[in-house]
């Protein structure tokens, strides 16, 4: 029956790796053609764009306030003898919500978006051309994408004659809109020398009308991001299966079994239960959800004062499961559920179930508020499904027994093995609990938590917990250990490995295993693992900008400012490879940690590229002659990380983390950007061929 204390161990060791980082790409593909392909001088034709959105995201249309915040979707069309512009760029059909983030209603459009734009044509063969910004976003966590596409519209005939008068009255008394419109739709585009519809310089100068081409941007692949809810949901199933193994729920399901058997209609009385509570705990996340909205996202990840209430709730929760108090809820609210629970009928089905939920909080709520932490990114879906996930687990064995009484008798017996379930959780949470300080301690630069501490803080922790497994340290709660069983030894053995494993990373093993959880190598006073040997190239005589702050992992030689990697570039004559990174970034920390160090890839970074490593969600603020406002958010940009982020979004159109690019000393992407890949190889492929773009320019 102990194995269920391993399964415990498993299901919290996997739900701290399902947290990832998202990719952004433009999901946005657009079509251009006329209304009408045979027209009259002086007659009005339609421009029409048609954009074809991704499932999930959203585009935003052209006719609300635009000092609301979000971009909307202009044009701006190169005037000439040709043509002219007769009113504004229309929004055909967009819907309407209002969006929290910028306090007031926007109008977009799912799936499919449809503007016009009427112009007037003057001559034979109208030249019609500019430049389409737009913004898209997406539903699920708010991030948000800002697109530039250039277009031209050739293919439209004019034919003989002249067209009506009313036609020609209309365009007249409209010139006076048109002057308004021409204003309204010359908005500057992100930044303006910025492709930042695309990954990589795609030839869509010319689009003919006639086949109305569609323009199919090159996007990077994160293989973490679909794989990270899918992951989340089965951390969050499982953690529900070890809920009912504490003491607080185990004891309670035979009891609950034993109410269903002898109620008329019991069977379904029992479905009802288990529905019911599935249904409390996914309107807790759902609540969580609304609160934990796309804005929070960045401040949730890096700000100091999240993660450190992160810890102290993680921290809290280990020392309740340890035994130093229980988490309970107000006796008076809890008996006013199970007084309604005791009416009777349908509706007493959901406050009994709503009782339970109560009652077990003592043991659940850690786990359950370890998961809506763990989901706590600015996304709306992850906390809903977590909490679905988690309460399914919970909710199956209830109405199982309900449904088949007779397979209770295979249940084990209560003891105190459901106690030992509570105190090896309480040790996991304690060590998790140091992940969260770790991010704010890299963040702000306190240096109070460094990698050896870090490392000695996990060996401890462990040690404890192997010698708690083999009876040799008793937590308030425990009964005495007379036999060590075979699981706990087992479960031992395999937890002192972990301790022996880690012990080497005191003095720089670089434990691959755990590149994503541990602080950066380089934080290491006294790291045994550097190089001796001097293979890595240095930047003779660069003074390098905030050297003192930031360093790259394996010595490798490089800057952490944009600018100056470019300007040194040019010298050499490199290309750059730019790793937009940041301190709690867990993806970052393992592609250090196992696709950087093999020797085909270190040596194509030692010797083939300057290199940049771009923090972007550092705190260290910049003086006051360097701030600016961003053509992104229009925020003023203070920060070392936030100047970065928007260097990121603005010109590379994207804020995934790891972001790698590799750019010629203009900036300009050589090659499609790559994301988090494990593949040693393909990263040196991807290394190659950006080399290979750069001698061929």
């Amino acid at each position: 029956m102990n194995r269920f204390i391993f399964l415990s161990f498993l299901a919290f060791t996997f739900l701290t790796s399902t947290l990832s980082y998202s990719q952004i790409q433009d999901v946005a593909r657009w079509t251009y053609a006329f209304s009408k392909t045979d027209v009259k001088k002086g007659e009005t034709v339609d421009l029409v764009f048609t954009a074809v959105v991704d499932n999930d995201w959203y585009i935003y249309a052209s006719d609300f306030d635009p000092d609301l915040g979000p971009t909307l979707t202009t044009i701006k069309l190169e005037t000439n003898k040709s043509f002219e512009i007769i009113g504004k760029l229309k929004s055909i059909n967009p819907k309407q919500k209002y969006e929290d983030v910028w306090q007031g209603n926007v109008r977009y459009f799912d799936k499919k978006a449809v503007f016009k734009q009427t112009v007037k044509i003057l001559t034979d063969n109208p030249i019609i051309k500019g430049a389409l910004d737009y913004q898209t976003c997406r539903h699920t966590n708010g991030v948000c994408v800002q697109g530039n596409k250039d277009f031209e519209f050739k293919g439209i005939k004019v034919v003989a004659g002249i067209a009506a008068p009313s036609e020609t009255t209309v365009g007249a008394v409209n010139q006076e809109e048109n002057k308004t419109s021409d204003e309204a739709t010359s908005a500057p585009a992100v930044a303006s020398s910025t492709d930042s519809s695309s990954t990589i310089p795609v030839n869509t100068d010319s689009v003919s009308a006639s086949t109305t081409a569609t323009i199919q941007p090159v996007s990077s692949e994160d293989p973490a991001a679909g794989k990270s809810l899918w992951g989340f949901a089965l951390a969050a199933f499982l953690s529900g299966l070890v809920a009912l193994l504490t003491p607080c729920v185990f004891p309670i399901i035979p009891m609950t079994v034993s109410y269903f058997t002898n109620q008329e209609n019991g069977k379904v009385k029992a479905l009802l239960y288990g529905l019911s509570i599935v249904l409390i705990y996914t309107l807790i996340g759902t609540v969580v959800s609304r609160i934990n909205g796309p804005a929070f996202a960045n401040f949730l990840s890096t700000h100091w004062f999240p993660n450190l209430l992160f810890f102290a709730v993680f921290f809290v929760f280990a020392l309740s499961f340890l035994g130093l108090f229980e988490i309970v809820l107000p006796s008076r609210f809890v008996n006013k559920m199970d007084a309604k629970a005791d009416r009777g009928g349908y509706a007493g089905i959901f406050f009994m179930a709503f009782t339970l939920v109560l009652v077990s909080f003592s043991c659940t709520g850690p786990i359950v508020g370890s998961l809506l932490v763990a989901s706590a990114g600015g996304e709306v879906i992850k906390p809903i499904i977590g909490m679905a996930a988690f309460s399914a687990a919970f909710a199956i064995p209830f109405t199982l027994f309900a449904l088949f009484p007779q397979w209770l008798k295979s249940l084990p017996k209560s003891g105190g093995w459901l106690n030992t379930v509570k105190v090896v959780l309480g040790f996991l949470e304690l060590a998790l609990a140091l992940k969260f300080f770790s991010i704010a301690d890299q963040v702000y630069h306190w240096r109070l938590l460094d990698r050896e501490v870090y490392l000695a803080f996990w060996i401890v922790i462990f040690g404890m917990l192997g010698f708690y497994l083999l009876g040799k340290i008793r937590t308030p709660h425990d009964s005495v250990v007379e036999k060590v069983s075979v699981p706990r030894i087992l479960l031992s053995i395999v937890t002192f490995t972990f301790v022996i494993y880690m012990i080497p990373g005191m003095w720089g093993a670089p434990l691959k295993a755990l590149a994503g959880y541990l602080p950066p190598q380089s934080t290491l006073d006294f790291d045994l693992s550097k190089r001796t040997t001097g293979t890595a190239k240095a930047a003779s005589g660069e003074v390098k900008k905030y050297a003192d702050l930031f360093h790259l992992p394996h010595e490798l030689d490089g800057f952490f400012d944009y600018k100056d990697a470019l300007a040194y570039a040019k010298k050499v004559n490199k290309p750059v490879f730019i790793d937009f990174t940041g301190h709690g970034c867990v993806n970052c920390r393992e592609m250090e940690a196992r696709v950087w160090p093999d020797p085909e890839v270190l040596k194509r970074l030692e010797n083939d590229f300057v290199i940049v490593a771009l923090y972007v969600d550092d705190k260290t603020e910049l003086p006051e002659s360097e701030w600016y406002t961003s053509t992104y958010d229009k925020k003023v940009k203070k920060t070392i990380g936030a100047q970065n982020g928007d260097l990121q979004i603005t010109k590379y159109n994207n804020n995934a983390q790891p972001h790698y690019c590799i750019v010629d000393n203009e900036g300009n992407l050589l090659v499609p950007p790559k994301n988090y890949d494990l593949s040693p190889a393909s990263f040196a492929s991807y290394l190659d061929s950006g080399k290979a773009a750069y001698k061929g320019k």
